[in-house]
């Protein structure tokens, strides 16, 4: 025992051979490396579901459009057109007074109570769409007596189907606070596929018009809830959400308000030219300037898909006070914004007459030079949504209220006189001036809320450095 080591003190520390803690840093790194390639592979899935659900919910729009444009005389479309803008704003009001709340406490302070607040937002969405197709039918009522040239079968199908189009949107929501983006993309594809197939075979039948494509849509998203509702997390709680939460109502009016205002004039600044052009034009020039929106929505899409992405990173880094971390992101996103839709405009300038040609089987080939001057719209308006995340990043949401307003404003009182003087030239270059006028504001928000950042050098890196130590 003479040769036993003795014990150590406090103050001394065993030593480890070289050898053993190299290899353990390299199995540490090794097991970093596949947790961190694991976790990029999932979001990787994910991002890759959230574009697909996007572009299969969008798709199924897209391909009524088309097909009543190929299809319909170019009056008949026109009313469904503006049926279908009627659809789009109300659409906006509800994702403001439903959908946005829902997602804002149902991702966060009621996530524990998700059953519960799930059962009370479905409930009042069936009653809210209930009511609303009771008024729309009633409007229709009103119209058909007062004015029957306002009338037609595409708003008798929107009154019919709005509440359940309304509720494949609720569906969706649900699944992403599920954490399961995978359902939602499998209910936008079996919703699609239904779209697909009832236009065939109504075109084959010749049952197609503006009336059936409603409810072929409608169609579609019954046959997605009938196959996956009810993997929706319902649950059988013993006690009712407003039991838990009595003043909810309350919170939710106060959050859902500015946002609703900000829906609201959103809507007159997309949806305006279309009726302005109805109501100064004809219907036939309505469906004129779709069939040309149509063609550059996709690029909107894409960057849509994007802000799913960009707008939580923002917020992390301006949560962890990186302001300038946040804007080295914007610049970079902006950058790329500027690069993907100027790339657009100038493939739309190349082979938008024969992508026309062939998508429209030719009725709408003399549009094509309105087509050229439209396609820089996405540049216009995805320089001011680059800022627009920015804002909704940093927690000034009033601020973009004041853009949209700048909007509107300008489609109405630029807009209403151009489209006197110019017809369809005037509604382009309307659509234009709108675009600028909100980038344009943006800008002055977007300088007046980050001045102090721009303008102060960066103080030894410090940001930089709390970022990695954050990390």
């Amino acid at each position: 025992m003479g040769d036993a080591h003795p014990p150590l003190n406090n103050e001394e520390t065993l030593p480890v051979p070289p050898v053993a803690m190299n290899e353990a840093g390299r199995t540490y790194g090794r097991l970093r490396s596949a947790v961190s390639t694991t976790f990029a592979r999932s979001r990787l899935r994910q991002v890759g579901y959230s574009l697909a659900d996007q572009a299969l919910a969008v798709g199924g729009g897209f391909l009524v459009n088309v097909v009543l444009a190929r299809t319909q005389t170019k009056e008949e479309y026109g009313m469904f057109v503006l049926s279908y803008s009627v659809f789009a704003f109300l659409l906006g009001l509800y994702h403001a007074a439903i959908l946005e709340p829902y997602t804002i406490y149902g991702a966060g302070r009621y996530r524990d109570r998700f059953s519960e607040y799930l059962r009370l937002i479905a409930r009042s969405s069936a009653i809210l769409c209930l009511l609303l197709s009771g008024v729309l039918l009633v409007a229709f009522l009103v119209f058909s007596r007062i004015s029957p040239q306002l009338t037609s079968r595409a708003l008798v199908g929107l009154s019919l189907t709005a509440g359940v189009l309304f509720t494949g949107h609720l569906l969706r929501r649900a699944f992403y606070l599920q954490h399961q983006p995978a359902l939602a993309a499998k209910c936008s594809l079996a919703s699609f596929l239904t779209v697909a197939g009832l236009l065939w075979l109504t075109f084959r039948f010749h049952l197609l018009n503006s009336f059936s494509v409603f409810v072929i849509l409608a169609l579609g998203w019954i046959v997605a809830g009938a196959s996956f509702g009810r993997k929706l997390r319902f649950g059988s709680p013993p006690r009712s959400f407003l039991e838990i939460e009595p003043n909810y109502w309350r919170e939710h009016w106060n959050y859902a308000k500015w946002v609703f205002a900000t829906a609201l004039v959103f809507q007159f600044t997309t949806q305006g030219y279309f009726w302005l052009v109805g109501g100064i034009l004809s219907l036939k020039e309505v469906g004129n300037l779709k069939a040309m929106y149509l063609l550059v929505q996709p690029v909107d899409q894409i960057f849509i898909a994007l802000s799913y992405l960009v707008i939580p990173a923002m917020a992390a880094r301006y949560a962890a006070k990186r302001t300038r971390d946040l804007l080295s992101l914007w610049k970079r996103y902006v950058l790329a914004t500027i690069g993907v839709t100027g790339l657009f405009a100038v493939s739309v300038r190349i082979c938008g007459k024969p992508v026309m040609h062939a998508l429209y089987a030719g009725r709408y080939d003399g549009l094509a030079p309105y087509l050229f001057v439209l396609a820089l719209l996405p540049l216009l308006m995805g320089i001011g949504n680059t800022m627009n995340n920015a804002l909704i990043a940093s927690e000034k949401p009033k601020l973009l209220f004041l853009a949209y307003v700048c909007s509107a404003a300008t489609t109405f009182l630029g807009g209403i006189p151009l489209v006197l003087r110019f017809g369809m030239w005037g509604a382009i270059y309307g659509m234009l001036l709108s675009a600028t006028s909100y980038t344009g504001v943006l800008a002055l928000a977007f300088v007046l809320r980050f001045h102090h950042r721009i303008a102060t050098p960066t103080n030894s890196g410090s940001e930089r450095d709390l970022g990695v130590r954050t990390a």
